[in-house]
């Protein structure tokens, strides 16, 4: 594993993990704010009925009115500005125009570009009432999160964050996903490193300060196993069990981690009241 400083390099190369200085704390608080604020506005938009190409359209307007642009829209083909994962989706759905029905649970998923800078955090969110499991299910999910940015601190490994959460996923009786994981991201929307959501204490890359990533935990209620559908992008549970996500992007400090993707108006955790 090599550290080079971020100014060396523009593009992804294995192994080379980039360190940043104050600029880049500041470009990725720039964006991380904007893109907790998009977050912050879904919460009362989502509800029965709603569709999710119109919470595409409204964050895709939000950002044109921000001086912003989605990362996902026509990122390898993806024609949407967010993934709506929804249920049993695991992560990367596609929006559509079928509504919502009441109990859905879904994330939301929503990368700004501000000033060349990746914003990445994803929410859960809830149309209507859901299930007591659900929300139980988001509740965990939840809290592997905060577990995992707990972690965080000089000197910790990447394997501290995956251990963390699979700890406490699997003492609940959950599963964590392993088809996809966290990332390294700045100026690159991906960059090295990966951050596993499982793993074991002191293995894998050291955390060092500088280091920007995203920890987005997939706890499935059922089993581990995912499958990706036909349209190349959508992961669904193999079981089909209930699915929960949350993100956010952070950057190692000299002391912890510094969560870049906030919420602004503490809307952290459904449900949201307001």
């Amino acid at each position: 594993m090599t550290f080079i400083d971020s100014a060396q390099s523009h593009s992804r190369r294995s192994g080379h993990i980039k360190l940043h200085g104050p600029e880049g704390f500041a470009g990725m608080g720039k964006a991380g704010r904007l893109t907790a604020e998009a977050l912050d506005r879904l919460a009362e938009r989502v509800k029965p009925g709603v569709t999710t190409n119109a919470l595409d359209r409204f964050i895709y307007e939000f950002a044109r009115d921000h001086g912003a642009y989605p990362a996902p829209l026509l990122y390898r083909g993806f024609r949407k500005s967010i993934c709506t994962s929804i249920n049993h989706v695991v992560c990367h759905g596609i929006p559509d125009d079928k509504p919502l029905r009441d109990g859905d649970i879904l994330n939301i998923d929503v990368t700004l570009i501000v000033d060349g800078w990746h914003g990445d955090a994803s929410r859960m969110y809830v149309a209507g009432e859901a299930p007591r499991r659900a929300m139980r299910l988001i509740d965990v999910t939840y809290e592997c999160l905060r577990r995992g940015i707990a972690a965080v601190k000089p000197g910790a490994t990447v394997g501290d964050i995956g251990y963390a959460i699979q700890s406490y996923a699997e003492s609940e009786r959950c599963s964590v996903v392993r088809d996809f994981c966290g990332h390294g991201l700045g100026q690159l929307f991906h960059d090295e490193p990966n951050i596993l959501h499982v793993g074991k204490r002191g293995e894998g890359a050291p955390l060092r300060p500088g280091m920007f990533f995203t920890i987005e935990p997939m706890i499935n209620i059922g089993g581990f196993g995912v499958k990706v559908l036909a349209d190349g992008w959508t992961a669904v549970t193999r079981d089909r069990s209930l699915s929960a996500q949350f993100e956010h992007t952070i950057g190692v400090t000299e002391t912890g981690a510094e969560i870049f993707t906030a919420s602004p108006a503490g809307l952290e955790h459904p449900p949201y009241a307001r």
